[in-house]
């Protein structure tokens, strides 16, 4: 329900506080169900093995890890963000780059200078029956440009809550990249009528970009 209180987040016993759309809400916690998918082990695991790896580094690696941190901002919260600590960045690249299945790294990488991001909007067809989803991309985005998409919705939905890792973007042909066999291998055939939500980031060394987010509504057949 909405409050009025001073700005807050996170969780406290079994109260949750956040910040909705009109302000303030506080909520009862609710445990999620945990199915323990492929994905999902996938992920754990690749978190818990970098995790361990940091303890492996020399001092000396580990320090040029802190240093970077310095300069590199979290994700701002409550409209606060502070710089990363050494351990989390080391995280954050290297799951970025298993996630990717690339060779993990004890040196830290250099921000790169990433391209301007050429994806552009969704387009859905549906052929008698035959949903096609691609991304129109009239160039070549850089290597390992990773594809994440949130499962269909209602397309009163003006945002979706959630995205998931659909794979790297395929390479263009003839002005677009054809994602229907990623997206597919997520969440099956999106239906008529839904809407899908779909997220681009290009990924050079395990560092990201900001994402290029597009969306479009599934068509009746034609």
């Amino acid at each position: 329900m909405k409050i009025l209180d001073i700005p807050q987040s996170g969780k406290r016993g079994l109260t949750v506080s956040e910040q909705g759309r009109n302000g303030q809400i506080s909520r009862i916690l609710a445990i999620p169900s945990n199915p323990r998918t492929a994905a999902q082990m996938a992920v754990r695991h690749a978190l818990s093995s970098v995790s361990a790896r940091w303890r492996t580094l020399t001092e000396e690696q580990r320090s040029a890890w802190r240093a970077l941190a310095m300069t590199r901002k979290s994700a701002p919260r409550l409209g606060q963000s502070g710089p990363l600590t050494g351990s989390q960045l080391f995280a954050k690249i290297n799951c970025s780059l298993a996630t990717l299945g690339l060779a993990q790294v004890d040196a830290p990488p250099s921000f790169p200078q990433f391209p301007d991001n050429p994806v552009g909007g969704l387009v859905i067809t549906n052929a008698a029956g035959v949903i096609t989803l691609k991304l129109g991309c009239p160039n070549t985005p850089a290597n390992n440009t990773t594809v994440r998409g949130s499962a269909p919705c209602s397309q009163g939905m003006a945002s979706a809550q959630s995205y998931r890792i659909l794979g790297v973007l395929p390479a263009p042909v003839q002005g677009s990249c054809d994602i229907t066999n990623l997206y597919k291998a997520r969440y099956g055939s999106p239906a008529v009528g839904t809407k899908v939500f779909v997220r681009v980031n290009q990924n050079i060394d395990g560092w990201e970009d900001y994402p290029v987010s597009t969306w479009a509504i599934v068509p009746a057949a034609s």
